[in-house]
């Protein structure tokens, strides 16, 4: 079963930050997981919530701060006085980190609660610049954005979100279309997860960090899981 590090090694390190992100990119693993939100100047930024309240010193939407109000944040204290002053990296900071590496990057459109026009082209510029096309999962809750991907770049591989049981999902991931389903971990175990192996359909899961249900995931034929500590399950 493969392994991807949620927002880098982010049990270790403060999520979503280029400390956790170097942390994984040196680890054998299958890739990395992270969110990006667009800043009120249109920066690509690397942050899971639509607040910065929860991981950083701050307080607002991340949507109504530029780039710079972003960076003078704190986003490493929050998780242990070591890491003060950490920041808010931007997309191209990360992703840059990856360039010498053989990681798979699952890059989350969070524009599930703010739609962010057009965010996705300005992900996959920066994705083409780096040659990163073969690299790239974009996933997301935002199905609708899921979709546009699939049209305006064919050539990208995309990854269905959603942390309900559904029923008959390989059906809909066909609407889409989204050759991949990313499941909360539950889910996975049900009708739901047998449906899609007998589809094909490839089911990482998240977030596992717990050694008794990656044994299950593993047992049912799970592709991957995403977990904060994949240092543990290596």
């Amino acid at each position: 079963m493969k392994i991807f590090a949620h927002r880098g090694c982010s049990g270790i390190y403060p999520e979503n930050t280029l400390a956790a992100f170097e942390a994984a990119s040196k680890l054998p693993i299958e890739g990395i997981e992270l969110d990006v939100h667009l800043s009120k100047d249109g920066e690509l930024v690397v942050i899971h919530d639509e607040l910065v309240d929860r991981t950083t010193n701050g307080k607002g939407f991340v949507k109504d701060m530029t780039s710079e109000e972003l960076r003078q944040l704190d986003a490493g204290s929050w998780k242990a006085a070591d890491f003060n002053g950490e920041r808010i990296p931007f997309l191209h900071e990360v992703l840059t980190i990856f360039v010498e590496t053989d990681h798979v990057l699952n890059i989350e459109l969070k524009s599930d609660i703010f739609p962010y026009p057009g965010m996705a082209d300005r992900v996959m510029e920066l994705v083409q610049k780096l040659g990163f096309e073969e690299r790239v999962i974009l996933s997301s809750f935002d199905h609708e954005v899921l979709r546009y991907v699939s049209e305006t770049y064919p050539q990208i591989h995309t990854a269905c979100l959603t942390m309900e049981v559904m029923v008959d999902f390989p059906a809909y991931l066909k609407t889409i279309p989204a050759p991949d389903a990313h499941v909360l971990f539950p889910t996975a175990l049900r009708q739901m997860g047998q449906e899609l192996r007998a589809a094909g359909i490839p089911i990482r899961a998240f977030t596992v960090n717990d050694k008794v249900y990656a044994d299950m995931l593993e047992k049912a034929g799970v592709e991957a899981i995403f977990t904060d500590f994949p240092e543990k399950f290596l």
